[in-house]
Parts: C-alpha cells; sequence; structure tokens
C-alpha cells in the first residue's frame, strides 16, 4: 500500500501543471486568477505544512497501528470495503472541517487555509502548518474502528487530492453530479465572506454531509474571499500565526476560568479582538469570523 504522504508528492506535478493551466487560462479570459504575492503566501503554508508531516507521520502511523490492535474486526481492502473507508473518512472530516470552524484553538490551526482573498488552485495549497497535528483528534476512532491505518492513509491522501480541483473559479457547474459530490461551486461558497456563505459547505468529497446535518448553501451571489476581516500581509508567520497571537493575549487577559476556556475553546466570534472591532464599529453580528476551511 502506497503511503498518504508519497501520493500527495507524486501529485504535486500534476498539480503544478494544472496551476499553469489556470494562470493561462483565466488570462486568456482576462480574469487574472492570481497575485504572485498571494501565491507565494499560499506556497510558505504549503511548505511548512510538508515539514511537519514529515516530522509526525510516522508518530502519527505508529499511535494509529496501537489503537489499531483493539479493533473488533478487521475491515480489509477490497473494493467495497475501501469505497466504505473512504465514506467514513468524508464523514470524519466534515465534522472536523466543522470543528475546526467553530472551536477556536482549532480555528487558530485552520485559518491560514481561508487568509487568501482569492481563489485557485494555489490556495488549494495553502495548508495549515498546524493541521497534521490536529487531524488525530479526529480520525483515530478509523483504526480502532478496524479500517487499516496506511489503507486509511492512502484513501485520505486520494480525497485530500479530489479537494484540489474544487479551489477555482474556472469551473462553474458539473450538472446533476452536484446533488451527490462537493463541487468548485461548493467549495467557492465555503471560501466567502457572504454572510449567507459563512459556515457553510465543509464536506470535502460527499456533498450529501452538509444536506443532511444543515450546513449547506449553493452559489447565489458573488462570492467575496477571504477572511471577515483581512491580514493584508504576505508574511508566512503572520499568516500562519496570526490567531495564535490573538488566542494568546485572550488567555493572558482572562480574568476568569470561564474566559480562559473561551479564549481556547469558544467560537471564533468571541475572541476579545473581534469583539472590540465591533464594538468600535457599532455592529452586531451573529455570524463568525470563520473563513472567509473549504
Amino acid at each position: 500500500m502506497i503511503e498518504g504522504l508519497n501520493l500527495q508528492a507524486l501529485a504535486l506535478p500534476i498539480f503544478a501543471i494544472l496551476i499553469l493551466c489556470e494562470v493561462f487560462w483565466s488570462g486568456w479570459r482576462r480574469l487574472q486568477a492570481y497575485a504572485i504575492e498571494d501565491f507565494l503566501g499560499s506556497m510558505s503554508q504549503l511548505a511548512g505544512n510538508i515539514i511537519v508531516q514529515l516530522i509526525a507521520r510516522g508518530s502519527i502511523l505508529g499511535f494509529y497501528y496501537w489503537l489499531y490492535q483493539f479493533r473488533p474486526i478487521t475491515i480489509g481492502t477490497d473494493l467495497l470495503e475501501l469505497a466504505l473507508l473512504a465514506g467514513a473518512i468524508d464523514f470524519v472530516f466534515y465534522w472536523y472541517h466543522r470543528a475546526s470552524h467553530r472551536i477556536r484553538f482549532l480555528w487558530a490551526i485552520h485559518v491560514a487555509h481561508h487568509s487568501s482573498e482569492h481563489m485557485n488552485f494555489g490556495t488549494a495549497l495553502r495548508q495549515s502548518w498546524f493541521g497534521p497535528l490536529s487531524k488525530p483528534l479526529f480520525y483515530w476512532p478509523l483504526p480502532l474502528i478496524g479500517f487499516d491505518p496506511l489503507a486509511t492513509m492512502a484513501v485520505g491522501a486520494m480525497l485530500t487530492i479530489y479537494g484540489f480541483w474544487t479551489h477555482t473559479e474556472q469551473i462553474r457547474r458539473i450538472g446533476f453530479l452536484e446533488h451527490i459530490f462537493v463541487s468548485p461551486a461548493h467549495h467557492r461558497v465555503h471560501h466567502g465572506s457572504n454572510d449567507i456563505y459563512i459556515d457553510k459547505n465543509y464536506a470535502n468529497f460527499l456533498i450529501v454531509w452538509d444536506k443532511l446535518f444543515g450546513t449547506f448553501q449553493d452559489e447565489v451571489e458573488t462570492v467575496r474571499y477571504g477572511l471577515t476581516r483581512n491580514l493584508k500581509s504576505y508574511n508566512p508567520f503572520i499568516i500562519a500565526c496570526h490567531e495564535w497571537i490573538s488566542l494568546v493575549r485572550d488567555l493572558a487577559a482572562a480574568n476568569s476560568l470561564g474566559a480562559m476556556w473561551t479564549a481556547v475553546f469558544g467560537a471564533p466570534e468571541n475572541s476579545a479582538e473581534i469583539q472590540s472591532s465591533r464594538s468600535e464599529l457599532g455592529q452586531h453580528t451573529s455570524q463568525s469570523e470563520t473563513k472567509c476551511d473549504p
């Protein structure tokens, strides 16, 4: 079984070719999809993500195999069983992704992916430096149930590769397939900072999870990409760590255990920085600062 990291490494040259195609296609249509500073910011996040994966992957795989020994059943790698595994991974990803938008410390990890004000294949590669460390918090039940850890990593990598092509404005609709699978239109919504789009369309592969759990939104108006308050910086450390800095500040200013809990585990919109900004602007909203991931 080819490990997931190897599959992703094999996919990188294909990603590079698709990025070049998107650059030329959008340029020919006079719809420039890329800004060089933003693209370099995305690549800086990808580089950090790969480094962390290389360092942590062995330990994470070892943890999964330790859990795997307690499995009540063994689920093989036949085609039907791999399809079941893909569905299980996508289901877990939905809740992991949803939690990453609703729990402050997870949002601090995930926010880098949503910090671009552009939607292109480069944005797909803007992956958090700390993302590989947070996934085991949600994926640990899979080996415990009986899914082989190497198969889980390989199928998970293939689903991650699937998510690459949904980060584009160059593909508008995919017809009836949109009733089942995540499309670029669905994921553009996820990256939108419009009120109607915030905290919608968390799924990576099967859009049915969003429809089932009440987080689906169709693309009905022009998407504004980025965060509700954008960074205006391409510094890789600011992209990766700005929300952590805000979180630490809230912890330092907390005057009770409740305030400390909210700073770490509360909804992102409850941060002191956002509340202060709303107070200054005389604004009130129930929407989170999450995202503008996906």
